[in-house]
C-alpha cells in the first residue's frame, strides 16, 4: 500500500507544444512514454497532454522528421521543435499525373526544388529560378526585359519542328503555356508566356520529371518531360497570415565596350573619323535607368478536421532598365479541401485569377529597337538634342514627326520608339479546377478531376506618323491582336494500393479528355498600307485593301485511357508497367489516330538486399524503358484555302497528308543513387539515350504534282547524356550547418537522318553572315558563318587593297549548345542567420555578335578606336603575290568584317562562363513575447545576377534573342544584362 501510495505521488501531467523548425504547429506527433505503451498525439493546433512518472522519458516522433527524446525531470511543460531527418527513406513525392509515391520506388530520376528555394531572390518568372537547380534542365531567359518570357529544354532538343519544351502542370493538371509571336532577325516583340502568370509565392514546390520515362501517363504532351507544380493548400489548425514584401533595384552590368573618341566626318552616319576629338561618352551609360520590381504578397491558412482552406494575394510591378517600360501583374488564389461523409470523400477545389499588363517590352534585332540608334550615334553630335527633342514640327504636314539626324533603314531616335512607337501586352487568365476523391475501401479511391484554362490575350503596336519608312508608311502604323487561349480537362483515376504477404501492389488506371484551342481571335497589321488618316488606331481607319483576320493557331482533342501498376517485393524491389492509348484529332483522316505505347521500370534497393558498411545509408539501382508519340502539329492533314485581303481565295499549295503518323520517341534511362554517413553525403547519377523518330519534315514537291510542297515521316535523332547530383553536409554542429548540392548535366545531340529528298538544310535562323541549321551527321543548334579564306599556312587570304577575303560558302564553327553545365547551390545556416548563394556555370558552346560586328564596321567600337590610335590593325595575312601582310588600315579591315554581310568568325566567341547567379543572406527573428501578433520574421538582403567569375564573349551568352526556335545563338542587339539588388520581409502572424 505504501509502494502504490508512493509511485501515485510521483505522477505529473505534462503539456506542451510541438512545431517544425519554422514553428509552424504540427497536429498528430506521436508522444510516447519510453518503454511503456503510453502515448497520445498532438491537436490541431500542436499542443498535448500526458501523465507519467517525475522520471519519465518521453519520445516525440513524426514522419520525415528526427525522433526527439526529452526526459521530463519533474518539469510539467516541455515544448519541442522537431527537425527534418537526414535520410528519409520514405520521402513522398510528386509524380505524374499529381499521385504521390516514396522517391525510393521510383525507376525515373526526378528532383523536386521546394518554395524557399524559387522564392529567396524573388524573380518575377520562378522558372529562371530553376536554374542551377536541377540537373538536365537548360534554362535561357529572354533579353526583353521586364515580362518577357523563359525558354526550358530538359535533356536536349529532340524535335525538327522546335517542340521541345516540357509540358507544365498544376496540381496534376496540365495547363496551358502558349507563347506569343517571338521576335525574328529585323526586330519584333517576345509576348512573353504563361508560366510568368502564377504567383510563385503559391507554389509549394515544383518537381522536374526529366524523361518521357516518368510522363509516359501524359502522353504525347509530356514526351519532352514534365515540370510539375505543388500548389500550396490550407494547414490544419490556427488561422496563419503570411505578409511578404520585397523589392530589388535593377542596373545594367555590361555594356558593349565603346569608343568615344572619333566621330563622323561630312556628316556621314559612321563614326570613321581618323582625327580624334574630346566627345562626350556618358550618353550611352545615362540612357538606362535603375529599374525596380516591387512584389507584395499576402496568403491566409487554416482549418480544422474537415475543412482546410488557403487564400492569397499578390501584387508585381516593375519598371525596367529602359524608360516607360513597365510590367505589373495581379493574382488571387482561393483553394478549399472539405471531407465529407466520415472523411470517405474529400473535394478540392482551387481558382486562379492573374491579370498581367507589359508596357513597351523592349524588341531585338535592328528595327523597332531603340539600342540601334543609340550605339550607332556619332561621337562628333550632340545626344542631348535629339533626346530632348525626339520630335519636330513638319510645317508640310502641320504635325510633329520624328527629329533624327539621318535618314537610315536600320535605326530611329530612341525616344522616338519610345514615345511614338508604344507596345502593350495584356492577359487574363482564370484557372479553375475541382477534384472529387472517394475512398471506396481502405485500400480502392476513386478521383474525377475537372480544369478550366482560359486566356483572353491582346498585343498592340503604335507606330505614328513620321516612324522609320522601312517599318511604317506615311501616315503611320497599326498592329492589333486579340485572342482567347482556352484549355478543357477532364480524368477520372481508380487507385488500388495493397499488400499481399511480401508483395505490394499499386494500381493506377483511368482515362482523361482535354480540348485545346489555342490562339483564336483577330488582327490586323496595316504594315507598308499604312493608315487613313494619320495617328488615328482603330478599325474604322484601316484601308479597304488591309484585311482584318480571324485567327487560329491550334486546336486539338485528345482522349486517352491509361493503366501503371508498381509491384513490390519485400521493401528492395519495385517494379512498374504503364501502357496509354491515345486518340488525337489532329491525325483524323489518317488512320493513325489511335495510338499506343508502353513504359517498364526496375527499381533494386541494394541496402535492403544485403548487409552493407555502416557508412553507407542508402544504395538504389533503377532501369526504364519507355516509348512516347508525339502527335503531329495543326492542320496538317488537310489544310484548307483562305480568303485573301482582295476578296479572292488564296488555295492550298500543300498536299494532303492521309497517312500522316505520329513521331516516336524512345527513352532508356539508367540510374543509381546512394548516400553515406546517415545522410551527410550522397550522389545520384543517371544515363539516358532518347531516340526520335517518324520527324515531320517539309520537302518541296514534284514538279507538274499541283503542289509546291508536301510533309513526310521522316528523320531520326538521337540525345545521349548523364547527369549527376552530389548532396553534402559540408558542416554540421551546434551553431552552423553547411549544405551543398552540385548538380552536373551533359547531352550529346546527334542527327542521324533526315530524308534522301531533303536537298537544302533545316534552317533555324539565317541571315548576313550567320547561319543555324541542322544537317544529317551533325547536331541541332549548329552554327554556321562566313569565315577567313586561308592559305595552307593558316594565314588570311587578302586583296591587294588588304581587303580580307571570305569563304564561298558559310561553315561550320561549332555548336550554341554547352558541352556541360554545373550548378553549385549552398546554404548556411549559423544562429539564426542564414547565407544562400548559387554559382551557374556553362562550359563550351558557341554564340555570335551581331552587334559587335555592326559595331565594327560602323566605327564605334572601342577596337575601332584603339587601332586608330595605333594606326593599324595587327593580323596575320598574307597578299595574292605571297608577299606577307601583319598591319592592315582600321576602316578597309572592319568594313569588311564588320556590317551585315561581312565575316563572322571573329564575332563567334565561346560560350563558356561562370557567374555568382543567386546570393541571399538572410535572419530570422525570435519572438519571444507571446502577447504580439506576430509570431515569425524575416528579413533577406537578396541579389541575383551578381557578377561573372569567367566569361570570354563581350555580352551576356545566356540571354536569348527570343526564347522560340530560332536565332538560340545570336546577339543582335540584345537588352544588356543586369544585376538585381535588394531586400525581403517575411512576418507571419
Amino acid at each position: 500500500m505504501f509502494f502504490l501510495i508512493g509511485n501515485a505521488f510521483a505522477q505529473l501531467t505534462v503539456i506542451g507544444t510541438v512545431t517544425d523548425k519554422d514553428g509552424t504547429s504540427l497536429p498528430g506527433v506521436s508522444i510516447v512514454q519510453k518503454g511503456t505503451n503510453n502515448g497520445t498525439i498532438t491537436d490541431v493546433n500542436g499542443k498535448y497532454s500526458i501523465t507519467v512518472p517525475e522520471d519519465a522519458t518521453l519520445l516525440f516522433s513524426f514522419v520525415g522528421t528526427k525522433t526527439v527524446e526529452e526526459s521530463v525531470n519533474n518539469r510539467s511543460i516541455i515544448n519541442v521543435t522537431l527537425v527534418p531527418s537526414d535520410v528519409d527513406l520514405n520521402e513522398v513525392v510528386v509524380t505524374a499525373l499529381g499521385i504521390k509515391r516514396e522517391e525510393k520506388t521510383l525507376s525515373y530520376a526526378q528532383q523536386t526544388v521546394n518554395s524557399e528555394e524559387l522564392t529567396k531572390v524573388r524573380d518575377l518568372n520562378f522558372v529562371n529560378s530553376l536554374s542551377g537547380k536541377a540537373a538536365g534542365v537548360n534554362i535561357k531567359k529572354s533579353s526583353s526585359g521586364a515580362g518577357g518570357s523563359t525558354k526550358i529544354v530538359l535533356r536536349g532538343s529532340k524535335s525538327l519542328n522546335g517542340n521541345s519544351e516540357p509540358l507544365f502542370v498544376i496540381d496534376g493538371i496540365p495547363m496551358v503555356n502558349h507563347k506569343g509571336s517571338q521576335p525574328g532577325m529585323w526586330g519584333g516583340t517576345d509576348q512573353g508566356d504563361g508560366i510568368s502568370q502564377l504567383n510563385p509565392d503559391d507554389i509549394e514546390s515544383v518537381s522536374i520529371l526529366k524523361g518521357s520515362n516518368a510522363a509516359a501517363l501524359y502522353g504525347s504532351q509530356g514526351a519532352n518531360g514534365v515540370v510539375l507544380i505543388t500548389t500550396k493548400s490550407g494547414k490544419l489548425g490556427k488561422t496563419t497570415i503570411n505578409l511578404n514584401t520585397g523589392i530589388t533595384f535593377e542596373n545594367v552590368i555590361m555594356l558593349p565596350e565603346l569608343q568615344y573618341k572619333y566621330g563622323s566626318e561630312n556628316g556621314a552616319k559612321e563614326s570613321w573619323s581618323y582625327t580624334p576629338g574630346n566627345y562626350n561618352d556618358k550618353f550611352v551609360k545615362d540612357f538606362f535607368q535603375t529599374g525596380a520590381n516591387y512584389i507584395n504578397s499576402i496568403s491566409i491558412s487554416g482549418g480544422n478536421k474537415k475543412t482546410t482552406a488557403y487564400f492569397s494575394y499578390a501584387n508585381t510591378t516593375s519598371t525596367g532598365v529602359v524608360e516607360k517600360n513597365r510590367y505589373t501583374k495581379n493574382n488571387l488564389t482561393f483553394k478549399q479541401s472539405t471531407k465529407l461523409f466520415h472523411e470517405k470523400i474529400m473535394v478540392t477545389s482551387n481558382i486562379m485569377l492573374a491579370s498581367e499588363r507589359t508596357k513597351n517590352r523592349n524588341a531585338a534585332g535592328y528595327y523597332l529597337n531603340p539600342l540601334t540608334g543609340l550605339y550607332f550615334f556619332p561621337r562628333d553630335r550632340d545626344f542631348n538634342e535629339f533626346k530632348e527633342n525626339y520630335e519636330i514640327f513638319d510645317p508640310a504636314r502641320n504635325m510633329m514627326t520624328q527629329n533624327w539626324f539621318v535618314n537610315d533603314h536600320h535605326q530611329s531616335n530612341p525616344y522616338w520608339i519610345i514615345n511614338k512607337e508604344p507596345k502593350d501586352d495584356r492577359v487574363q487568365r482564370i484557372i479553375g479546377n475541382l477534384d472529387v476523391s472517394w475512398d471506396i475501401t481502405d485500400k480502392l479511391t476513386l478521383s474525377a478531376r475537372g480544369n478550366y484554362d482560359f486566356s483572353l490575350k491582346s498585343y498592340e503596336q503604335q507606330h505614328y506618323a513620321g516612324s522609320n519608312t522601312t517599318n511604317t508608311a506615311p501616315n503611320g502604323r497599326w498592329q492589333y491582336r486579340k485572342f482567347t487561349d482556352e484549355l478543357i480537362y477532364g480524368d477520372a483515376i481508380f487507385k488500388y494500393d495493397n499488400t499481399f504477404g511480401d508483395f505490394s501492389v499499386n494500381i493506377i488506371g483511368g482515362g482523361s479528355y482535354q480540348k485545346t484551342v489555342y490562339g483564336l481571335g483577330v488582327s490586323v497589321d496595316t504594315g507598308t498600307n499604312g493608315l487613313l488618316y494619320p495617328n488615328e488606331f482603330y478599325f474604322q481607319n484601316i484601308p479597304f485593301n488591309v484585311q482584318v483576320q480571324s485567327t487560329l493557331s491550334s486546336r486539338l482533342i485528345k482522349q486517352a485511357i491509361f493503366i501503371s501498376a508498381s509491384v513490390g517485393f519485400k521493401n528492395m524491389l519495385f517494379l512498374d508497367v504503364s501502357g496509354r492509348n491515345d486518340w488525337a484529332s489532329s491525325l483524323a483522316g489518317t488512320g493513325n489516330d489511335s495510338y499506343f505505347y508502353p513504359a517498364i521500370g526496375l527499381t533494386a534497393l541494394i541496402n535492403e538486399m544485403i548487409n552493407l558498411p555502416q557508412w553507407i545509408s542508402y544504395a538504389k539501382v533503377r532501369a526504364s524503358h519507355s516509348t512516347v508519340a508525339n502527335e503531329v502539329p495543326f492542320n496538317k492533314v488537310n489544310p484548307q484555302n483562305k480568303i485573301d485581303a482582295g476578296g479572292g481565295v488564296s488555295r492550298n499549295t500543300t498536299k494532303p497528308f492521309t497517312n500522316l503518323k505520329p513521331e516516336m520517341l524512345r527513352s532508356l534511362e539508367l540510374g543509381t543513387d546512394w548516400r553515406f554517413f546517415n545522410g551527410r553525403l550522397g550522389f545520384d547519377f543517371t544515363y539516358y539515350n532518347i531516340n526520335s523518330k517518324d520527324q515531320f519534315i517539309m520537302l518541296p514537291a514534284p514538279s507538274g504534282s499541283g503542289y509546291t510542297n508536301y510533309y513526310v515521316n521522316a528523320g531520326e535523332i538521337v540525345n545521349k547524356g548523364v547527369e549527376l547530383v552530389i548532396n553534402g553536409t559540408i558542416i554540421k554542429s551546434n551553431n552552423i550547418v553547411w549544405n551543398s548540392s552540385i548538380n552536373y548535366s551533359k547531352n550529346n545531340n546527334e542527327v542521324v537522318e533526315l530524308h534522301e529528298d531533303l536537298k537544302n538544310p533545316i534552317s533555324t535562323g539565317i541571315s548576313e553572315g550567320y547561319e543555324s541549321k541542322f544537317v544529317a551527321g551533325g547536331s541541332i543548334g549548329d552554327i554556321y558563318v562566313y569565315k577567313f579564306k586561308r592559305d595552307e599556312q593558316n594565314r588570311i587570304m587578302v586583296d591587294n587593297n588588304g581587303t580580307p577575303l571570305k569563304t564561298k560558302t558559310s561553315e561550320l564553327i561549332g555548336n550554341l549548345n554547352p558541352d556541360w553545365s554545373m550548378g553549385w547551390n549552398n546554404s548556411i545556416d549559423f544562429m539564426n542567420f542564414n547565407l544562400s548563394f548559387l554559382i551557374n556555370s556553362k562550359f563550351g558552346g558557341k554564340v555570335v555578335s551581331q552587334t559587335e560586328a555592326m559595331l565594327d564596321g560602323m566605327g564605334v567600337s572601342l577596337r575601332t578606336g584603339e587601332a586608330r590610335d595605333r594606326g593599324y590593325v595587327e593580323v596575320n595575312a598574307v597578299k595574292p603575290d605571297g608577299t606577307p601582310f601583319t598591319q592592315a588600315d582600321p576602316l578597309t579591315w572592319y568594313s569588311a568584317t564588320g556590317y551585315r554581310n561581312g565575316i563572322k568568325e571573329p564575332y563567334t566567341y565561346d560560350r563558356t562562363n561562370v557567374r555568382l547567379s543567386q546570393l541571399s543572406l538572410s535572419y530570422n527573428f525570435i519572438l519571444k513575447n507571446k502577447n504580439l501578433p506576430i509570431k515569425r520574421a524575416n528579413i533577406s538582403f537578396i541579389g541575383q545576377n551578381l557578377f561573372f567569375f569567367y566569361k570570354e564573349a563581350p555580352f551576356d551568352p545566356e540571354l536569348a534573342m527570343n526564347t522560340g526556335r530560332n536565332y538560340q545563338s545570336l546577339d543582335n542587339f540584345n537588352l544588356p544584362s543586369t544585376r538585381t539588388l535588394g531586400f525581403n520581409i517575411k512576418l507571419t502572424f
